[in-house]
């Protein structure tokens, strides 16, 4: 989304408080757009107050309201550059302008109480329909719900293009969500516009409202919108300006269930945002697998029932058992998918986003319901009803997937197997998406609920032709990882941050999980951060530092330890290490890693003669073990037992392929047993020749150390064409 640089750094000055620059910084701008009159005039006002402050703080009079005062105009201030920037961006967005005008334009009134009133008389009216006989009931019905859809649209529209609301806006829209007089639908549409509002310039008063629906709205589905919403919009606001909204937060974080929804809701938007892997996986491995078992093949008219299987299964009746298994597996996999929080759909529904009534900006939020005009002739007229009902009930559809479905259900209705479609009509057979039938008490869950709504919000996203033009907050770190926000740093949120780390550990989401853990109150800081911490550093010192911390919390925990004694032999800080190996081994005296880290570091430390009784003990243990063979046979050539390595070297030599380290290491250990010629012959039998002259280089202390020469070495590089590389040897 394009933005106005000028007005952006006007509001980056007035989150960090410099008011005086702000002001000229702004008034600057203003005085080159000189069409700006009326915003003109609003900055005026806010500067004549400040310079009124600075006045009397220069003649040096005691206002103890003073830093009020000022924090107040930075509030103004911030009020007029954020709807000029919203305003900018109408101004140059053809499709965000027509988007302002259409609702504005229409003739209609706007105000909270008229909105509401509209509201209201559509629950009356559809009350009254039931009043009306029959054959009149329907076209009227038609009539009512086509002008509703039409005010929605455009109420969508208004407030999703409107300014930062003022304190009594505010509460009038919050009466309206919560009141049992306006239709819930209608309730959810309006969250979501306040959502995707609040979202693209932060204003308190919009923030305020989501935060109200979800602590006091009695409806589950509305609620999560509005969770959605208020968390979604924390990733636009300034800190500073708004110390409020930590101690909305902090309240809010007192409830248990809703610091469960928040844990849900931040794994909840990873899932959303790997819909394409998960539709890329389920197209290439796990529907070919359900078509192969389903005796249906697709042609260019459709499914149709594969005569050739029939007969497949009377000749082959073990290879029909074997395909009906695979099919089975692969529905298993989709439901265990869709179970663990995966969008299954995405995929699949994303080509069926084109329909016209997708072009509508609320189209993408609005809850499925089956008198919708764009549906209602489908759902009321066809001839697969009872499909189209209990696919729309049963299946894990977002609403806007629901509504794709039922538009898509016309085109191919002709094509659906008729002795299908005629069983479920019937009553005789039941239709079961892919992924399987969600039990009516799990849709009523709140996290599942949860789940389809985002859905609706990433399809927007990624699917609407004009998506530029918003905010995304999928592609905004601020905003998805929300764990890491400012404003949940005081908060028992703290409590469940592990948690989330654990998980996008587990997903290596690296640079997520770094913020997330960089947000941690120090004072909360403990043996898990610690350890979490270790994992994703990649600096050596740093990465010691933080396993030290954690063993100075746990000192005999294992894993700690592990990680110290790790770090410790990266660094060939031999002697700490062993120490650390020495009492992971009197832990866990059968763990061969642990005892095969000991002896390398003995090893390496020039302890040779405690390490080979080790080694050959393991290697008696664990004859077919190669990591016992690689070091006990690196320690002996440490050793300067060149003949017993080698025998050790040659039988790694026989595993297929040899990794190149223990060619290079074979080479060494015939290098320095005086047999030069078969060590270069052996070096030479490794393509990339720039790599034997990094380990040489990497070696040149080991190998100088045990009689070698620094000509013997520059010869070496010679010989393999790597004279170039002499430097690195120096």
């Amino acid at each position: 989304m394009r933005q106005n640089e000028t007005l952006l750094n006007v509001i980056a000055l007035v989150a960090e408080r410099h008011l005086g620059e702000a002001l000229s910084l702004l008034d600057s701008y203003l005085q080159a757009h000189p069409q700006l009159q009326s915003d003109m005039e609003k900055l005026q006002a806010v500067n004549s107050d400040y310079e009124l402050l600075l006045h009397y703080w220069q003649q040096g009079f005691n206002d103890p309201e003073r830093d009020k005062l000022y924090f107040k105009l930075l509030r103004r201030l911030y009020t007029l550059a954020s709807n000029m920037l919203l305003n900018d961006h109408l101004r140059n967005s053809p499709f965000m302008r027509n988007l302002y005008s259409q609702p504005r334009q229409s003739g209609r009134e706007w105000s909270v109480s008229a909105i509401r009133a509209q509201l209201e008389d559509y629950v009356s009216a559809q009350a009254m329909l039931e009043l009306e006989p029959p054959h009149t009931r329907l076209p009227k019905s038609h009539q009512l719900h086509e002008q509703h859809a039409r005010f929605m649209d455009d109420l969508f529209d208004y407030i999703v293009t409107s300014r930062l609301w003022s304190e009594t806006t505010a509460n009038g829209f919050e009466a309206m969500l919560l009141s049992p007089t306006v239709d819930l639908l209608d309730r959810q549409l309006i969250v979501s516009a306040v959502s995707l509002s609040v979202m693209q310039a932060f204003g308190y008063h919009k923030f305020s409202v989501l935060c109200s629906v979800y602590e006091q709205a009695d409806d589950e589905a509305l609620r999560q919108r509005a969770l959605v919403g208020w968390v979604m919009s924390l990733g636009g606001m300034k800190p500073g300006l708004y110390p409020e909204v930590a101690r909305r937060v902090e309240t809010l974080c007192h409830d248990d269930a809703t610091l469960q929804a928040l844990t849900e809701l931040q794994m909840q938007l990873f899932y959303c945002m790997e819909a394409e892997d998960d539709g890329r996986r389920i197209h290439d491995e796990i529907i070919p697998d359900i078509m192969k078992g389903s005796h249906l093949r697709m042609t260019r008219q459709g499914l149709e029932e594969n005569d050739e299987d029939s007969l497949e299964d009377i000749l082959h009746p073990e290879a029909a058992e074997q395909h009906m298994e695979q099919m089975e597996q692969s529905m298993h996999r989709m439901a265990d998918m869709q179970r663990s929080g995966a969008d299954i759909y995405f995929g699949g529904f994303s080509q069926m986003k084109r329909f016209p009534f997708f072009s509508r900006l609320a189209a993408w939020f609005v809850p499925f319901y089956p008198q919708h005009p764009a549906v209602s002739g489908i759902w009321e007229n066809t001839k697969g009803k009872r499909f189209l009902e209990t696919v729309t009930k049963i299946g894990a559809f977002c609403d806007s997937d629901k509504y794709s479905f039922v538009l898509a259900f016309r085109q191919v209705l002709d094509r659906i197997p008729q002795s299908m479609l005629s069983m479920v009509e019937q009553g005789e057979a039941s239709p079961i998406p892919l992924g399987g039938q969600i039990a009516d008490d799990e849709q009523r869950q709140p996290a599942f609920q949860r789940r389809l709504y985002l859905q609706n919000l990433y399809r927007f996203h990624r699917l609407f032709s004009v998506r530029s033009e918003f905010v995304d907050p999928f592609a905004d770190v601020s905003r998805y990882v929300f764990f890491a926000n400012p404003a949940f740093r005081l908060s028992r949120l703290q409590e469940h941050t592990m948690e989330v780390a654990a998980f996008l550990y587990k997903r290596k989401r690296t640079r997520e999980l770094t913020l997330v853990l960089d947000s941690i109150d120090p004072a909360r800081r403990d043996y898990n951060y610690y350890i979490m911490r270790a994992r994703v550093e990649t600096v050596g010192d740093e990465q010691r530092r933080l396993y030290q911390q954690a063993l100075s919390l746990r000192p005999d925990a294992e894993q700690a330890l592990a990680g110290w004694a790790r770090c410790c032999f990266d660094a060939q800080a031999y002697d700490e290490a062993i120490e650390a190996y020495q009492r992971l081994v009197d832990m866990q005296p059968e763990r061969l890693s642990y005892q095969l880290s000991l002896a390398a570091c003995m090893a390496n430390a020039d302890r040779t003669t405690e390490a080979e009784p080790l080694l050959f003990k393991l290697n008696y243990l664990h004859p077919d073990n190669l990591n016992v063979v690689r070091i006990l046979a690196w320690t002996l050539m440490n050793g300067a037992k060149y003949d017993q390595a080698e025998r050790y070297y040659e039988q790694l030599g026989q595993s297929q392929p040899v990794p190149s380290d223990d060619i290079v290491n074979h080479a060494f250990c015939l290098w320095l047993n005086g047999k030069t010629s078969d060590a270069l012959k052996l070096m030479n039998t490794i393509d990339d020749k720039a790599s034997v002259a990094e380990s040489i280089a990497a070696e040149r202390s080991f190998l100088l150390g045990h009689g070698l020469l620094e000509v013997d070495l520059q010869l070496m590089l010679d010989s393999l064409g790597q004279s170039g590389q002499s430097a690195a040897l120096n």
